[in-house]
């Protein structure tokens, strides 16, 4: 509010004087760090700003019950958002031969109102008109978006069990064309897995899912929580070989091949960098991870240390808050020659998970260090070779307003000299299987012995 004063200088200075006991206490009464905690910005899967809309068969080949455990699976999947105006607006649309708007995008502002909509859906019965209730959704559903600014991520599942009765190829390439992503849920099996294909984005096996029936849809509930996670924070690609996997390839987005001296890597195919102790390697977390962190991801370095990098202590990768608070973390340890995965927690600070078996790492020679995240566990990996799968409690989404470092002293911004030829987070927990350690000589070497 913008106020204007029409008295004497006179009068504004008296009543300046005259208040400034009153706002001295009010002052004194906030907390001295209440500024900084309004700076503070988490972001994750579950603070992430989606439109995402449900087209949910309602065909008579459905059936009564198996329609309720289809509502079910809604809520499931999106518990794992904070449903709100700020974050991730939700839309239902159930169909057979019309398709019929039960909840409006963005209508619903709390996961509790949410549930109890999505509840009271009443099963339809009829033919199956796949094709016209996606065409639906993209004319009349999401254009009634009432974000202030355009959304980054437009998505829609479609949840079918039998063959649609109407052209889906048109329909679902417009959606596409409008930037809508678009997952194919075929249940039972009646319906073809070309017909899902030519739902869903490509490639199909990131976009589409299948359940042999309504009673085992649960099963593909976490594939599903962890696709549209990875949809929602994970916005950039790696380009690996034949494919692009989603991803951040730390190598770029930290600068290393920049600011580091290039030297030869593990192989001589291969190309690493240098790190000395003037090396500074930090980047804004807003800029290196915007969304956050997906809730599994799979953290690659293969790595070289040498000097006194394998007697010191320090975090190879992490995450900090502005107030210099651990968000995520990687630390090699060469006292006890065990390494370090930390993450936040919901009940904690933090949560700390130490790794034993690790002699190899600080030989001096090229390793590969791998860790497989998922909400419930960590699991470490040496060259290919597992090391130790430990429990998680649950994590919380990350401060992104602070930085990300690599190779620093703990608790210090001292750049440790080592060696590095990749940096690499995996969105999909399936990479863990195909990011081998070929680039390593002595791994291949015993491949092909």
């Amino acid at each position: 509010m913008a106020w204007r004063l029409d008295w004497s200088k006179e009068t504004n200075i008296l009543t300046a004087m005259l208040l400034w006991p009153v706002w001295s206490l009010i002052l004194l009464l906030i907390p001295v760090d209440a500024a900084d905690k309004g700076d503070d910005v988490r972001a994750g899967c579950s603070t992430a700003v989606n439109d995402l809309v449900y087209i949910v068969d309602g065909s008579w080949s459905v059936g009564f019950a198996d329609f309720e455990t289809a509502k079910q699976w809604l809520i499931n999947i999106t518990s794992q958002f904070d449903i709100s105006s700020h974050y991730t607006q939700v839309a239902v649309i159930q169909y057979s031969d019309n398709p019929r708007l039960e909840i409006p995008l963005g209508k619903q502002q709390s996961a509790a109102d949410l549930i109890r909509a999505i509840k009271g859906i009443t099963y339809m019965g009829g033919n199956t008109q796949t094709g016209r209730a996606i065409r639906f959704a993209v004319d009349h559903v999401f254009s009634t978006s009432q974000r202030a600014s355009p959304v980054k991520n437009r998505i829609a599942v479609v949840v079918t069990d039998g063959k649609s009765q109407d052209d889906i190829v048109d329909s679902s390439m417009e959606a596409r064309a409008q930037s809508i992503t678009v997952f194919a849920v075929g249940v039972g099996d009646e319906i073809a897995n070309s017909e899902l294909v030519s739902i869903a984005n490509k490639p199909s096996t990131a976009y589409v899912l299948y359940a042999e029936d309504y009673t085992t849809i649960d099963r593909i509930r976490d594939s599903m929580e962890q696709k549209l996670c990875e949809e929602s924070v994970c916005p950039t690609r790696i380009p690996v070989a034949s494919r692009d996997e989603k991803g951040f390839e730390l190598m770029v987005g930290m600068n290393i091949e920049t600011k580091a001296k290039k030297i030869p890597g593990s192989l001589v195919s291969q190309t690493a960098f240098a790190l000395n102790t003037s090396t500074d390697i930090t980047e804004k977390t807003s800029e290196i991870f915007p969304e956050g962190l997906p809730p599994s991801y799979v953290f690659v370095a293969t790595i070289r240390l040498k000097g006194i990098a394998p007697t010191l202590n320090f975090d190879l990768w992490r995450v900090l808050s502005k107030k210099k608070e651990i968000q995520a973390a990687v630390t090699l340890n060469g006292k006890d020659k065990s390494v370090t995965f930390t993450t936040t927690s919901v009940s904690k600070r933090e949560q700390r998970i130490v790794f034993q078996g690790f002699q190899a790492l600080y030989d001096g020679m090229w390793h590969q260090l791998k860790l497989l995240v998922r909400p419930s566990q960590v699991t470490s990996f040496l060259d290919d070779q597992q090391i130790q799968e430990v429990l998680l409690e649950p994590a919380e989404p990350i401060y992104i307003n602070g930085k990300t470092q690599v190779a620093k002293r703990r608790g210090t911004d001292v750049t440790v000299p080592m060696e590095i030829q990749k940096l690499r987070l995996y969105c999909d927990p399936h990479q863990s299987e195909k990011e081998t350690a070929c680039e390593i000589f002595s791994v291949v070497k015993t491949f092909n012995l």
